[in-house]
């Protein structure tokens, strides 16, 4: 519990169109509650208005991701210490009730006697772009699966010939072909039916070069604003945007990995009991941060031969499969803090293409040899997608055959 500095100590309730702002003294004793409205001069006069009691130490604002996110980032900008309040305890709540100058005068005490000591995301750089392109991305993405499961739903109950025609089609090939339906008159159940299919397809088609592009832009954007965590092993373009947005802007808000480990639901907790140590899965924290970390885990126990070392040796110290996730969570959380609050600098493969086109060698032929994919070379030449493995080799076939 950090020691009361002497001054003014802010609490804000934030909601939609009115913020509701509550000032204590170093003592707890509430000077004054006042609301104001959740605009820019709103967000002026309620600093003045907090300035005007005393000096300003630091305030408490619940809701800095949503309805406060702007406060925060204004009082920010004005060099007051911002600190990111929960909600009340519920049993509190139950005995003392609620409304908005309760919530206010907490959020205020909170500030005071270092019950909140987490600090805002600034939503102020690279990272704010990203969350916002992901939102899309997912409503895009889960607007197609929609759209792909009511064509394949059509194709159930549809006329003989046209469930003939589409039922063994995959899903973009079924909709490019219910794409080019000319139906006729409605009133016919199967033109009526091909009318349907043909509106869903061009839908499907029209979301999926949407998809496309905000796909192209998160690994665009993931690769600019962190490299390092890009090119650790398991972590794609999707893997990334999660645990840049669960971090922030602001990443060295971040005290330890421990900090991010407890972030991500990822920190073990105890569930000893008698001559029983052990530890259990941890069901809070941001859950899609979480499930990024077990997506690393699950890559890292197929192609990562330390990782598959790791998982074979504690199991043969009696782990079950459960309990060696949670270990690699917790582990891959510590690496994953190191890359985002310290990220190490990244190599520059820009020189293996100079390489390879100096000595005149096409894309193709180094593929072959190496029997992968002219694309996945590519994609090491441009830096766009780390594969460390195929790198490597890539690197030696270069050194033996363009010298």
């Amino acid at each position: 519990m950090t020691e009361p500095q002497p001054g003014i100590y802010g609490g804000v309730d934030t909601h939609r169109d009115l913020h509701v702002a509550a000032v204590v003294d170093q003592t707890g004793r509430i000077r004054d509650v006042e609301s104001f409205p959740a605009t820019l001069a709103g967000y002026r006069r309620l600093l003045r208005w907090m300035r005007g009691h005393g000096e300003l130490v630091r305030v408490g604002v619940e809701g800095t991701g949503s309805y406060g996110a702007g406060l925060a980032r204004h009082l920010a900008s004005e060099e007051v210490e911002v600190l990111e309040v929960n909600r009340p305890n519920r049993q509190t709540r139950r005995q003392r009730g609620k409304n908005d100058t309760v919530d206010a005068e907490a959020a205020a005490r909170a500030a005071l006697n270092g019950e909140a000591t987490a600090a805002p995301k600034s939503g102020d750089g690279i990272v704010e772009s990203i969350r916002a392109i992901r939102v899309a991305f997912c409503s895009t993405r889960n607007a197609r699966t929609r759209v792909s499961n009511q064509l394949r739903d059509l194709i159930v109950c549809a006329p003989d010939q046209l469930r003939r025609d589409l039922e063994d089609l995959d899903g973009p090939a079924r909709a490019e072909r219910a794409a080019r339906f000319r139906p006729g008159d409605p009133v016919d159940p199967t033109e009526g039916t091909k009318l349907a299919m043909r509106t869903l397809a061009r839908q499907y088609q029209a979301l999926t070069d949407d998809l496309d592009e905000l796909r192209d832009q998160l690994d665009t954007l993931t690769q600019r604003a962190n490299p390092a965590l890009r090119a650790a092993v398991g972590v794609g373009a999707d893997v990334a945007s999660i645990l840049l947005i669960a971090a922030g802007d602001n990443a060295e808000r971040l005290t330890s990995d421990a900090a991010l480990a407890a972030l991500c639901g990822a920190s073990p907790v105890e569930a000893s009991s008698g001559k029983t140590v052990r530890h259990r899965l941890n069901q809070g924290g941001n859950r899609q941060a979480n499930h990024a970390l077990w997506r690393i885990a699950m890559v890292r126990l197929t192609c990562h031969p330390a990782t598959r070392a790791y998982a074979q040796r504690r199991r043969a110290e009696g782990k079950s499969t459960r309990e060696i996730i949670r270990c690699l969570k917790r582990y891959i959380a510590r690496e994953i803090y190191r890359l985002l609050t310290n990220p190490h600098p990244v190599a520059d493969r820009a020189e293996l293409r100079e390489r390879r086109t100096r000595a005149g060698i096409s894309l193709a032929t180094a593929a072959n040899a190496l029997n992968t994919q002219p694309s996945r070379l590519s994609e090491i030449e441009r830096n766009t997608r780390p594969l460390q493995a195929l790198e490597h080799r890539y690197r030696l076939w270069l050194d033996q055959n363009a010298a």
